[in-house]
């Protein structure tokens, strides 16, 4: 949060919820409190938008190889490898191994 463009807005609270706010965050951080919730929630509903945006954009005919489970490990196993051939390998052995 930049100090030098902050605005003050007038924001009206349902009381319980008020209250419970004062109870649980300490006065002087009720206000970055506030900022990072409604972050956090803007941040989701962005997401969610993008997702209902995207809904539909994958088929099952424009990608028939990855129709289950089985096949998109195996896909991202060749894109990792094919990246970091070594690392991959070691990294799955070694999960394997510790279980």
């Amino acid at each position: 949060m930049n100090v030098d463009t902050t605005k003050r807005i007038n924001v009206s609270f349902p009381a319980d919820l008020l209250q419970e706010l004062r109870r649980c965050i300490p006065n002087r951080q009720r206000n970055r409190f506030i900022v990072e919730a409604t972050e956090k929630e803007l941040r989701r509903q962005r997401l969610l938008k993008s997702l209902w945006e995207s809904a539909g954009a994958w088929s099952d005919e424009d990608h028939p190889g990855l129709h289950g489970v089985d096949d998109v490990e195996r896909i991202v196993r060749q894109w990792r490898g094919s990246w970091a051939p070594g690392v991959w390998a070691e990294t799955a052995t070694g999960a394997e191994n510790n279980g």
